[in-house]
């Protein structure tokens, strides 16, 4: 079985800068996803996002869980819970405008460094979406271009813990899905494994690594490369030991963006292949979405399509 790709970015300014290129653009042709290491993001402030996220979790989430948990009696249920999921979580929003003051239980040191890693995951995703323009042939900047709108990206981060769970063959830690949007980098436990991604037929484990970010492709980049890229399944298992800490950032379209495969990708694929995906507003897509996320993702295209037309 082929091995999941951990790629080393800090070669790419050096003499191995195209196999480099090769290997991302394997990982999102094949995979969806990739683990980047030597990402530019300081190991020390990582390690300071993790301890602040740990000690927020215990003080002011861990409590709440225990206590949603015996409201519903969860965990003397018979059957396999297919309606919720196992996760503790809370969701900041940076752009377009910050919703940081909604959440008066984070401590003032927690919110300066969330605002910087913010800052510094903006960048990271930037820097990401130009290596793929380049893989693909799109000049620099497109794919950010593509995702403005009248007022920018849309970038949050939805913070999760995954608590031990005593039944872990009723509850997922969170169910199988496609991420609706753009480009997602997630710095996750460098302990408690869970997250899997679906690769031919098999779910196979996303390697927790200290200090490593772990990107995956959305919707959205599948529909601007015509599917040249596509968005995985993923899931996140419920595990028995260890409460599993993830922090994922979502740099996403705006909700105005119009998004429609590239023209110039078209052109490459034209003898192959049509045009196969459809043109839409993002926030027309997320409207769709948040009814659909844990289904298939190709009924929405096709209802994008049908709407586009109609």
């Amino acid at each position: 079985m082929a091995t999941f790709p951990v790629i080393n970015l800090e070669k790419l300014n050096g003499e191995e800068r195209a196999a480099i290129m090769e290997q991302i653009n394997d990982a999102c042709e094949n995979w969806g996803f990739f683990e980047l290491l030597n990402h530019g993001i300081p190991h020390d402030f990582l390690d300071t996002v993790e301890r602040l996220t740990k000690e927020h979790y215990k003080k002011c989430m861990e409590q709440r869980f225990k206590e949603l948990v015996a409201s519903k009696a969860l965990e003397g249920l018979q059957a396999e819970v297919t309606d919720m999921d196992w996760e503790s979580t809370f969701y900041l929003r940076h752009l377009p405008e910050s919703n940081m003051a909604d959440f008066p239980d984070l401590t003032d040191e927690y919110r300066k460094v969330m605002k910087e890693f913010a800052l510094k995951l903006e960048k990271l995703a930037e820097e990401l979406l130009d290596l793929l323009c380049e893989n693909l042939g799109l000049e620099k900047g497109y794919l950010k271009k593509a995702f403005y709108g009248a007022r920018g990206p849309t970038f949050g981060t939805k913070v999760s813990n995954y608590p031990p769970c005593p039944t872990p063959e009723k509850f997922k830690g969170l169910r199988a899905h496609t991420d609706a949007g753009g480009i997602i980098l997630l710095f996750q436990d460098a302990k408690v494994s869970g997250l899997q991604l679906l690769k031919d037929g098999e779910w196979i484990d996303v390697p927790p690594m200290r200090h490593s970010i772990v990107i995956n492709l959305g919707d959205q980049i599948e529909v601007i490369t015509n599917g040249k890229y596509k968005s995985v399944e993923h899931r996140v298992i419920a595990q028995t030991d260890g409460t599993r800490m993830s922090i994922a950032s979502f740099y996403n379209p705006g909700s105005d963006a119009v998004i429609y495969p590239a023209p110039a990708l078209l052109e490459k694929d034209a003898e192959e292949k049509k045009q196969v995906y459809p043109k839409f507003v993002f926030e027309d897509y997320m409207k769709l979405y948040v009814g659909l996320k844990f289904q298939p993702k190709e009924p929405r295209f096709e209802a994008m399509k049908a709407m586009a037309t109609a």
